[in-house]
């Protein structure tokens, strides 16, 4: 790999390497410690947007792995206002071994690339979140194994969450289904190439509006925020058109019933999911954020070659 940037940059057979690799590098974490395979190596980490998770996990994954991570707040850079993007790529690659980008504009993340000597790794853009969605595959594989068919429901707006859990479900052979209000659709161009990667993989499609219909057989339900950071202006809009999308103790109850619940937090509790659901016996939303470490181990030793 040269690049993190996109799902569907990635073959089937790639994304289950390192998946397979995240499972690996879990175990050996919790029984041994990973070895220092990351020595010498920093990575830069450029933030638009504030994060928790994303921080963290990208920090502690190079530290696991003996190597570091240097934190560039929004003001230090400026991407694209105080230095172009392509100076600042240019630049970085020089210092650093492999940068994380979490940008508002994917286009961003790809000038980043175009300019850049080092690997590039999208943490986030309004368009797509590849890291979420490995954590989200791994925490899917550790329930049910490697299994063809399984049926995973996005519950929500088609925003960026939902786009790349979508790339991977249709990547893996697993079904997609996502109930989202009208106006609030995933790109045109994301659907159709799901389409055709679905054809092969034969994976099935569905984009319905009824989210009880959308649950039925599902193994996995995933929701995510009504008002994605940068759309704060739409929050009382939103807020009148996304209740029926609430993931509840009812919606749960019709779906199948081994399913598990997930969300890539932040949550805003009792909004998109109850605190009922999200603390109940189907919620894996904390293992799936704790997977978000071990998926980017992986997927940082496959860029720096080490794995």
């Amino acid at each position: 790999m040269k690049h993190f940037l996109d799902i569907f940059d990635h073959s089937p057979e790639e994304l289950q390497d390192l998946l397979d690799l995240a499972i690996r590098l879990k175990k050996e974490h919790f029984a041994t410690g990973n070895p220092p395979l990351f020595k010498g190596k920093v990575l830069g980490m450029i933030f638009q947007k504030p994060s928790l998770r994303t921080r963290v996990s990208f920090d502690m994954a190079m530290r696991h792995m003996g190597g570091d991570a240097l934190y560039l707040s929004p003001n230090e850079i400026g991407l694209g206002k105080r230095e172009s993007i392509a100076d600042v790529s240019r630049v970085l690659s020089g210092y650093v071994q492999a940068v994380m980008a979490r940008v508002f504009e994917h286009a961003h993340l790809l000038e980043l690339a175009r300019w850049s000597s080092v690997p590039i790794i999208n943490g986030l853009s309004d368009y797509s979140h590849p890291c979420q969605a490995m954590a989200d595959a791994l925490t899917i594989e550790e329930k049910f194994g490697k299994v063809k068919g399984l049926n995973v429901v996005f519950v929500g707006d088609g925003n960026n969450v939902a786009v790349s859990l979508m790339q991977i479900s249709v990547k893996l052979g697993w079904n997609f289904t996502i109930a989202n209000p009208e106006g609030y659709d995933m790109p045109a161009g994301s659907i159709e190439q799901a389409k055709k990667v679905a054809a092969g993989t034969g994976s099935k499609l569905a984009f319905l509006r009824d989210p009880h219909k959308a649950v039925k057989n599902a193994q996995a339900i995933y929701t995510d925020t009504w008002t994605s950071m940068g759309q704060e202006e739409e929050t009382t809009k939103r807020e009148a058109v996304f209740p029926p999308y609430q993931v509840n103790a009812k919606l749960v109850s019709e779906a199948d019933k081994e399913v598990i619940v997930m969300h890539c937090l932040p949550a805003h509790r009792n909004h998109e999911l109850t605190d009922e659901v999200a603390d109940g016996p189907h919620s894996v939303i904390f293992p799936q954020a704790h997977n978000r470490l071990h998926a980017q181990k992986a997927v940082l030793a496959r860029l720096f070659g080490v794995a």
